[in-house]
């Protein structure tokens, strides 16, 4: 079992990523043990290896760090829980594209025990949720709204950064990018969607789905 690492207060988005990068040399040496951290950061926007920069809508807004995980652009913020997933998959299986996948069914798993329905989306990364009562979009399309991003980076096998769960994040905070880059569908979040979800809770539920997530096959 990796060691589960919980920050409070608001961790700074520079300091994570170097005490991240700390811990993944540790692991990848045989010194420490895997780790996953969750914690919330201020309000920023990331810029993955994939990010276009007409996607920055207002780049006053919030700090923009550059970052070297998969993905486009990203918010982070208060009342969002960010998972760093720092895991051995040479201990498991060498598969960038399995590991995605247990990344996704963990989530869908954790959003389960609230009664959410997560779905993975063919060329979209991230957990969506259908929204039926909203209206369609102009050519008929269903709406479904955005509630988890993951965005992994893997150095001598072990696995960094990790996911994000909106829980209760400031929506508007998100007109600042285009999210991941698709324009034509929203970003939700727990407490959006009707549910008095603490960011404890969600902590006890990333916890309990963890084993069968990473366990069963993909």
């Amino acid at each position: 079992m990796p060691e589960w690492i919980t920050s409070t207060g608001l961790v700074d988005y520079q300091d994570a990523v170097r005490q991240m990068e700390a811990r993944v040399a540790e692991i990848a040496a045989g010194r420490a043990s895997e780790a996953i951290w969750l914690l919330e950061h201020p309000p920023l926007y990331t810029a993955g290896t994939s990010a276009d920069p007409a996607d920055l809508t207002d780049p006053d807004r919030f700090p923009v760090h550059q970052t070297r995980r998969g993905g486009q652009y990203t918010y982070h913020g208060p009342g969002q829980r960010v998972a760093y997933v720092m895991l051995d998959l040479s201990r498991r299986k060498k598969d960038v594209r399995a590991f995605v996948k247990r990344m996704e069914n963990w989530v869908i798993a954790s959003l389960a025990e609230f009664n959410v329905k997560g779905e993975i989306r063919e060329g979209r990364v991230g957990v969506w949720v259908a929204r039926p009562e909203k209206p369609p979009l102009a050519d008929g399309t269903p709406r479904e709204d955005k509630v988890a991003a993951i965005g992994v980076r893997m150095r001598k096998w072990v696995s960094f950064h990790g996911l994000s769960i909106n829980v209760e994040p400031d929506l508007g905070h998100f007109n600042g990018i285009v999210p991941c880059g698709i324009s034509d569908q929203g970003v939700t979040s727990l407490v959006d969607l009707g549910l008095p979800v603490t960011m404890e809770d969600l902590d006890v539920a990333l916890k309990s789905s963890f084993d069968e997530a990473f366990s069963r096959e993909v």
